[in-house]
């Protein structure tokens, strides 16, 4: 009886194993998206210092955009846009219609970018939206105002990054205005099919016509770092080492 119950667990747990394995692969082939694999295994730091060098302006969001609910992620944005408007007008069938029709169209890995025009008192993602975002197996979520049920959306393991946390609703304070057009979210302007880097240090949008280059500026950047880092350490000085690299 004992070996019949050892045995019994053992294929369970063999069973399980196969499908976790399963599982990882599916996943890692979903991306298909060699710049996306290649965003994953850089820095935020150094991918905002790869933009400000090839854009030539920042891609760096606000420092209040923070993640309300930790995750890194990398993916392609896919937007929606809300502006203030009276009750009649910010109905309940109008006021997330665009951010909800987003989300329902989402393909798996695209990250999610509601702004909230002139507020950051209003929650632009609550747990309806965030258990369909994650559903669709979105990445992320990037919010320019606020999210609300932050506990359910955390138990769903979906990253949301927000620049605040308020438990109000847009229905009657915003209405829905348009989906896929470009946006100004945090002091960035992100188009559809941009690339979002989001991670400890912040959020970062690549411009996509420039991904391939700030991609490759920033490997660049991480290099030079990983090289300086243990000469730091040997010669205990930061200028010493700058001036070999001739750069910080």
């Amino acid at each position: 009886m004992i070996w019949t119950r050892r045995k019994m667990m053992l294929v369970v747990l063999a069973a399980a194993l196969a499908d976790l394995g399963f599982q990882t692969v599916r996943r890692s082939a979903a991306s298909g998206d060699p710049l996306i694999e290649g965003f994953k295994k850089t820095t935020v730091a150094s991918v905002a210092d790869a933009v400000d060098q090839i854009v030539g302006k920042r891609g760096f969001m606000s420092h209040d955009m923070q993640a309300r609910i930790a995750g890194a992620f990398v993916g392609r944005a896919v937007t929606a846009l809300l502006r203030a408007a009276p009750p009649e007008e910010a109905t309940p069938q109008l006021s997330a219609r665009h951010s909800i029709e987003m989300i329902d169209n989402a393909k798996p890995g695209e990250v999610g970018v509601i702004v909230i025009e002139g507020s950051l008192d209003v929650s632009a993602l609550g747990g309806l939206m965030a258990t369909t975002a994650k559903a669709r197996e979105m990445a992320g979520m990037v919010l320019d105002g606020s999210v609300r049920d932050v506990a359910e959306v955390r138990a769903l393991g979906l990253p949301v990054y927000a620049r605040g946390v308020v438990p109000s609703s847009s229905v009657g304070r915003w209405a829905s205005v348009a989906r896929q057009i470009p946006v100004e979210c945090a002091g960035v302007t992100v188009k559809p099919g941009d690339l979002i880097v989001a991670g400890e240090d912040g959020v970062v949008a690549v411009p996509q016509e420039k991904a391939a280059e700030v991609l490759k500026r920033a490997q660049e950047i991480d290099a030079r770092e990983t090289k300086m880092v243990p000469l730091i350490k040997q010669y205990k000085s930061l200028r010493k080492v700058v001036e070999m690299f001739n750069r910080i």
